[in-house]
This record gives C-alpha cells, sequence and structure tokens, in this order.
C-alpha cells in the first residue's frame, strides 16, 4: 500500500518533563520549527498560544505534557498539548463561535487561555479515557 503525504504537509512531536522550563523549551521548538518552514507570518501567535497552553499543563499538573506542531494543508497549522489531567477548560470545552468574556482586571488568571479565543482561528480540546489526560489543540493561518 502506498502512502501519500499532501505537499506542505509535516509533523513535530516533543515530549516535555514536568519543569517550570518547559515552557521556555516548547516556544524555543516553535521558533525553530517554523523559522525551518518559513512560517514567520504566525510565528509570534503560535509562541504566544503554545507557552500558555504549556504553561498550564506545568501548573495544573503533576506529570509530563507533548507538544504536536502539524502542518495540516491550506497553510492551516495545528499546535496540540497533552497533559495528564482530564479536565478541558473554557474555552476549549466551548465552540470557536462561543466567546468568553475577558478575565477579571484584577483576578490572579484566566488571560491566557482567553489569548487563545482572540488569536487562534479554531480550537478544541478532547478528554482521553482511562485516565490519559486530555489533549488541547489550536489552528492558525490558512
Amino acid at each position: 500500500m502506498v502512502t501519500v503525504t499532501p505537499p506542505n504537509t509535516w509533523s513535530y512531536a516533543l515530549r516535555l518533563p514536568h519543569d517550570p522550563r518547559a515552557a521556555r523549551v516548547a516556544r524555543m521548538t516553535v521558533r525553530a520549527v517554523l523559522g525551518g518552514h518559513g512560517r514567520q507570518e504566525v510565528l509570534d501567535t503560535v509562541e504566544l498560544l503554545t507557552s500558555e497552553l504549556v504553561a498550564n499543563a506545568y501548573l495544573h499538573t503533576e506529570g509530563p505534557a507533548s507538544l504536536r506542531l502539524t502542518a495540516v494543508g491550506d497553510g492551516r497549522l495545528r499546535v496540540g498539548v497533552w497533559d495528564s489531567d482530564p479536565h478541558i477548560p473554557a474555552p476549549f470545552a466551548k465552540p470557536p463561535g462561543h466567546r468568553l468574556p475577558p478575565a477579571p482586571a484584577d483576578g490572579e488568571g484566566g488571560r491566557g487561555l482567553y489569548l487563545v479565543q482572540e488569536y487562534a482561528d479554531w480550537w478544541g480540546g478532547w478528554p482521553l479515557g482511562g485516565g490519559g489526560g486530555k489533549l488541547l489543540w489550536f489552528e492558525v493561518g490558512g
């Protein structure tokens, strides 16, 4: 059987330990991958949103996380972050058209995931059964 890969598609995966430096490692990886593929037009957005998801994985879990960057065709880039907590936070628990209000100005958190709905084109989340945690993803470009 022959496998056909559409042009301009690729995928990179990175396993991240439970370490406060994981978000920095993820940002450096995003810069290297997107720079290598000539995707500077989405670099700042992808770097920011990836950093937020990886930082949240560190803050809200005790285990490792995984990052996957995938060019899915038509100029779209999908970023997925897996962690061991099955809880799907807003805005990932709602359809992309559902807008959440911004976090209170005096609140201590809630701003990072709000950025996803402001800068990503699409997003979502899936709980992974059997204690497998969750996968949060977003797409930009296209």
